[in-house]
């Protein structure tokens, strides 16, 4: 059941970018049909039943289109029998530095969507308000060391206890497969019309050393799927 069911959902996820054009709606087409960890979140149940979702660094949305799609499909009863429950979004918040990709999504979720709202403005320096759930999808190597810091403490501040912070990083100490990470990054970025001046990366061990200092108990899952990457997700709680 579960490739028929994925088609289904990709095309359910995908079709909203249809409004912000070409580029949108193959980028969100592809994004989501290659990246497995759009699957693996849902799959494995990692988001709360429901709660107010946070995403920093959101490009134009998809992951939050993913799990609107999901939710529907999973009140109509269209759901895998091995899968966790769909989350029910109760907000979905998103800042994006690019003015572009905020536009793309303000075309695909409409000025006044119920729950989603998207606005362009920098993670270092935006107000976080509170969310049970906060992601990051590949951006924190975007910023320095310092900075990394502080949005991680801002993060831990905005979600209560049981909150939950997801985060998608590479292992700088992983050789060659981090190396090829980061030229991907560079690639796709530069696709998209931007420009990277440098990454900050970590270990592993070291992120989570400085996730375990803030409070978060850290669960480390590899995110390639048979890709020569270095990437992990790392699932970060709070004591309830």
């Amino acid at each position: 059941m579960n490739e028929p069911f994925l088609s289904t959902l990709l095309d359910d996820a995908s079709r909203p970018f249809r409004a912000g054009g070409h580029f949108a709606y193959y980028y969100a087409r592809g994004k989501l049909s290659s990246d497995c960890i759009f699957r693996e979140l849902l799959r494995r149940g990692i988001f709360p039943a429901e709660g107010r979702f946070l995403d920093l660094g959101c490009g134009q949305g998809s992951l939050f289109s993913w799990l609107l799609a999901a939710r529907a499909r999973y009140e109509k009863g269209h759901w895998p029998s091995d899968w966790a429950a769909a989350p029910k979004p109760l907000r979905l918040r998103g800042y994006e530095l690019m003015a572009r990709d905020v536009e793309r999504a303000r075309r695909a979720f409409g000025p006044q969507h119920p729950i989603v709202d998207i606005r362009q403005g920098d993670m270092c320096a935006v107000d976080f308000g509170q969310a049970e759930v906060v992601t990051i999808l590949d951006a924190l190597h975007y910023i320095d060391h310092t900075r990394q810091e502080d949005v991680l403490k801002r993060i831990r501040a905005a979600l209560p206890p049981g909150g939950l912070f997801v985060t998608r990083v590479g292992d700088a100490g992983a050789g060659l497969p981090y190396h090829l990470c980061n030229w991907v990054d560079h690639a796709v970025t530069f696709c998209r019309g931007h420009r990277l001046a440098k990454l900050y990366g970590r270990t592993l061990a070291q992120w989570s050393e400085l996730l375990d200092t803030l409070g978060f108990c850290v669960e480390t899952l590899p995110m390639n799927e048979g890709k020569p990457f270095a990437n992990n997700m790392l699932v970060c709680r709070l004591s309830a």
